[in-house]
């Protein structure tokens, strides 16, 4: 890692708003793939060209998160308009929860909401300044039952006008396990179709979870990067997907990780866990907070599919770690100048194990 690595300003870009996509890829394995198959080469593809990169014995690995309509509006006795963002459930019908005006709301307030539901203010939560909320529920209606009729998606503040249609957009096609605020948006481009494709050619296919919360998005604020901590966020490692990574390794299979979120899963257990080889690794659940940047050595992952991202964020600074920053900026002009589309419903980019530095 060298000193420019250290530094916020390096991970910085310029990306015209144009570039900016506001709506997702039809069909969803549509959009563009930029593929990174040497240390200084790449290829431009389509995303359903995906298993031409892929080999029988690899392993995908995917984030089978679920979002929830996170965001809700509710008022204060006094009729002030409250609002709510849901980041990770604590206890039964409790959460911790961001909070707008948040200095107006203090331990001890109700909030209510539409649907006969309130919520106690119980805490304040340091770590992220939100507010920790005991919901209580009228009788016969659970929590995720009044969530589904009354939360929104809440999408990214520069999607505006978003219908029914991108709202099912904003969900992989494998979404199963509820408790993220935001998609883990590299699996938006698969179709059940190209998952199957790729089971038929022999690759492997296996999941984890993290529920994607403020860990993820919130922003590097310090000028020496590894001086920033990352918020805590729930993930799962299960035996079956643990198996099939010990499998795919014996038979000289590649491991690829998609998404970031997948590759912090994968590897914050192989942290916490302190393993120095795979066949150490264990099942996991728990909460993981690795922040991977250049100099970090990677123990499982072996190749990743990701997005493009926002400039001087920590997802950047991931893809550096496996490419280098230098390179990771080059990539990121061209794809500028090739005018990818960036962000959550943005193009893709596979990164080869041939392409890791």
């Amino acid at each position: 890692m060298t000193q420019l690595d250290q530094i916020l300003a390096s991970y910085d870009y310029y990306l015209p708003k144009q570039l900016i996509a506001k709506s997702p890829a039809i069909p969803r394995d549509h959009s563009r793939l930029l593929v990174l198959d040497s240390p200084n080469g790449y290829l431009e593809q389509n995303f359903y060209q995906l298993p031409r990169w892929l080999r029988p014995g690899d392993l995908l690995i995917l984030n089978n998160t679920k979002v929830i309509p996170a965001s809700i509006h509710g008022h204060k006795s006094s009729g002030a308009l409250v609002k709510i963002l849901l980041l990770e459930q604590i206890d039964l019908n409790c959460w911790l929860a961001l909070v707008k005006p948040g200095k107006k709301i203090i331990p001890g307030n109700m909030i209510i909401f539409p649907g006969d539901v309130k919520a106690e203010v119980i805490a304040r939560d340091e770590a992220t300044n939100g507010r920790i909320l005991q919901f209580i529920m009228p009788e016969g209606l659970t929590f995720w039952q009044w969530l589904e009729q009354w939360g929104k998606t809440p999408f990214p503040p520069y999607l505006k006008n978003v219908d029914d249609a991108m709202d099912k957009q904003y969900q992989t096609v494998y979404a199963s396990q509820q408790g993220a605020v935001a998609a883990p948006t590299a699996g938006l481009h698969f179709t059940g179709e190209l998952l199957n494709q790729l089971e038929l050619m022999g690759v492997g296919i296996a999941y984890v979870t993290l529920h994607v919360g403020i860990g993820t998005f919130r922003p590097v604020e310090v000028e020496d990067i590894t001086k920033h901590k990352m918020h805590q966020e729930w993930a799962s490692l299960p035996a079956q997907t643990l198996e099939a990574i010990k499998i795919a390794k014996s038979r000289g299979g590649r491991i690829f990780a998609v998404g970031t979120t997948t590759v912090r899963t994968l590897e914050g257990v192989a942290q916490s866990q302190k393993i120095e080889n795979i066949d150490q690794l264990m099942p996991f659940t728990g909460k993981v907070d690795i922040f991977i940047y250049p100099g970090y050595r990677l123990k499982i992952v072996e190749g990743m599919i990701t997005n493009f991202h926002l400039p001087c964020s920590s997802l950047l600074m991931l893809v550096s770690a496996f490419i280098g920053r230098e390179r990771m900026m080059q990539i990121y002009q061209e794809a500028i100048s090739k005018e990818y589309r960036f962000y959550s419903f943005g193009d893709a980019m596979l990164i080869l194990p041939a392409a890791i530095c």
